[in-house]
């Protein structure tokens, strides 16, 4: 995606290492801890949304989805910006629009407000993430890199599990929109850290942005997204559906051949031709759709289906958290043992078995059963996420980390925002087609076709057991359905990285995956 005809200067040679660099690795663990808590916060408050500002379920996948849209789109951009006018400057200035989006977030009114809210942390975090991991080459040399990146691999996902579990604390005790004020401490201190102990550094002989790719990336993603959330409405056959499908194919395809053609892209395909970097980046997608289409059907399980709280609700999924702590330590004797491939194949075998143990789920069946495959789940997402994002981005030469980590984030959080359509489009099928809403009045009805939840609070509301028991039934139908699918992704994955990916390539390859994996368990560690 550039337009700049003149050709980058030859690049620089990697800085020599900060001294307070592990002090300013923190930092920007900090920043990226928001991150971490916001993927799956949301997720608890999703309920109670449902019913106080009576969005539907493609309401719901809207307001998950417009921040995952935004920040898969804008994420190649700001590591471009990012590395031309500063990766310090362009970071503070995304903590501090994703601090305003979450106050303006905290007093939504209504689900069309609080989708534009995400929209806009969703563009804060499209400058937070690509530009935190693109500052970690240039604070470590490179023996140091691999654990560096491993620690801010392992804090961002062990902030999944701690989301649910600090939103529900603030669910049970204030209004919903309490949730996002989670953000303004962790952001206040992050920017200080950030001001203190981190370098600024940049690389200005990048390529520039190109509008027009810009354009054609975020309708594309936007349009296949619009496509799948409102199939299961408007039907798969619909000219409005229909269309749209069309048009992502051919705005996204348009961008590829775009960049294809530029002498220097921003959306450097190129990138690719490391196959470490490549099925690295590909078990990372594959992972990160099948994860938040689960993490989207969870906890409107737990809260709507058996009645626990939002706390609740988060401490439940508590040993997804165990689980990660657990793989992390694993991976140091795995990782040295044999090549980082089979440790990734072997996770994601894991998280299979974790989609099709819950997909075992039955309507008589307690939290007992979800804590088995949760904690098989956080195994695998161990075994999985942590190796292959690390070895993804010490694959990536110092003055290309802005775009390299920015092209990995892209594709995953596009990956994120196209599981979650899918999945829900898939949830809310079957859950409309089976939902039984004979001899209620056509609204109610309707509000009740809306979500679990809001069918749900009907059902509370006329003393309707029969309604509230075919709610549950219709969501867990499709919940287990969904978890199904997951798990068949899950092993179609597993097989193509065995096959696929590279193993360790001699002596140097197989140090730096030690040195993955004792960043992740030394990170575990001090969580634990």
């Amino acid at each position: 995606m550039s337009s700049s005809s003149e050709p980058p200067a030859a690049p620089a040679s990697a800085p020599a290492a900060v001294p307070r660099r592990w002090w300013a690795l923190g930092a920007l663990c900090l920043a990226v801890l928001v991150i971490g808590f916001d993927s799956t916060v949301l997720n608890v408050a999703l309920p109670d949304i449902a019913v106080q500002l009576h969005a539907g379920t493609g309401q719901l996948q809207w307001i998950v989805d417009a921040y995952l849209v935004v920040f898969a789109a804008a994420m190649l951009p700001a590591g471009l910006l990012g590395d031309r006018f500063g990766r310090r400057r362009l970071l503070i200035a995304g903590l501090t629009l994703f601090l305003a989006a979450s106050l303006v977030g905290t007093f939504a009114d209504s689900p069309a407000t609080l989708i534009a809210v995400r929209a806009g942390m969703g563009l804060g975090g499209a400058l937070i993430m690509p530009l935190a991991m693109s500052i970690v080459p240039n604070l470590f040399p490179s023996d140091e890199r691999g654990r560096a990146v491993a620690v801010m691999t392992t804090g961002t996902a062990l902030g999944l599990p701690l989301g649910p579990i600090i939103g529900g604390l603030l669910l049970n005790h204030f209004w919903w929109g309490s949730i996002f004020l989670i953000n303004v401490p962790l952001i206040a201190v992050g920017i200080l850290a950030l001001v203190l102990l981190v370098p600024e550094s940049r690389n200005p002989a990048v390529p520039r942005v190109d509008p027009v790719s810009a354009l054609l990336g975020t309708a594309g993603l936007a349009a296949l997204t619009f496509g799948f959330i409102q199939a299961p409405s408007d039907g798969w056959g619909s000219p409005l559906i229909v269309g749209m499908l069309v048009a992502s194919v051919l705005l996204l395809g348009g961008l590829v051949l775009r960049e294809r053609s530029e002498e220097h892209p921003m959306l450097d395909l190129t990138l690719l031709a490391d196959r470490v970097f490549r099925w690295s980046t590909i078990a990372t997608v594959l992972v990160t759709a099948v994860l938040m289409g689960a993490l989207f059907v969870l906890p409107q399980y737990l809260q709507s289906v058996l009645g626990y709280d939002a706390l609740g609700t988060g401490v439940r999924l508590m040993p997804l958290m165990l689980g990660l702590i657990v793989a992390a330590r694993l991976s140091e004797r795995l990782v040295a043992a044999v090549s980082a491939r089979w440790v990734i194949s072997s996770g994601l075998l894991l998280v299979a078995a974790a989609m099709f143990l819950g997909s075992l789920t039955g309507s008589t069946d307690g939290y007992g059963w979800t804590a088995i495959w949760l904690t098989v789940l956080g195994l695998g997402m161990g075994l999985t996420m942590v190796p292959a994002m690390g070895a993804a981005m010490t694959a990536l030469p110092a003055d290309r980390s802005g775009v390299g980590s920015g092209l990995l984030q892209t594709l995953r959080q596009s990956a994120g925002a196209i599981g979650v359509a899918l999945l829900g489009a898939l949830l809310a099928g079957i859950y409309t087609g089976r939902l039984d809403t004979s001899g209620l009045p056509g609204p109610l009805a309707h509000t009740a076709r809306g979500s679990v939840s809001a069918a749900q609070a009907v059902a509370d509301q006329l003393h309707s057991t029969a309604l509230a028991a075919s709610a549950h039934s219709a969501f867990l139908h499709g919940m287990t359905t969904v978890l199904l699918v997951c798990g068949i992704t899950a092993v179609l994955s597993a097989a193509l990285i065995a096959l696929r990916m590279p193993g360790a390539a001699g002596r140097a390859a197989r140090q730096e995956g030690r040195d993955i994996a004792n960043g992740a368990a030394d990170h575990a560690q001090s969580v634990a």
